[in-house]
């Protein structure tokens, strides 16, 4: 699977806030995944949906995380044999943006 399978819909920068909208795949249940960057950490990570509780409990548990945490631990996590999932995706996405500094 392409590491690009996934499409950037916003990314903006203002205030030092940098907020990224993307369209996961097509082969993972979440319809879109928004969230903002400060200073490299992940802040306000909300999927449309997808697994509810589970992406709830995501947002929580990496709010204030740097995104190299979240790639390193993300990366990889397949659902259901679709070789992705909601949370690799954030991981691929992340990794592009972080990539475009």
């Amino acid at each position: 699977m392409s590491g690009n399978d996934f499409k950037i819909l916003v990314d903006t920068v203002e205030n030092g806030v940098r907020h990224i909208t993307a369209a996961p795949s097509g082969l993972v249940c979440s319809k879109l995944i928004d969230f903002d960057l400060v200073d490299g950490r992940i802040h306000n990570l909300k999927y449309l949906a997808g697994c509810n509780g589970n992406l709830q409990a995501l947002g929580a548990l990496l709010e204030g995380a740097t995104a190299d945490f979240a790639i390193e631990r993300l990366s990889g996590i397949n659902c259901a044999g679709r070789g992705t999932s909601c949370s690799d995706q954030l991981s691929r996405i992340l990794r592009q943006v972080t990539r475009q500094n």
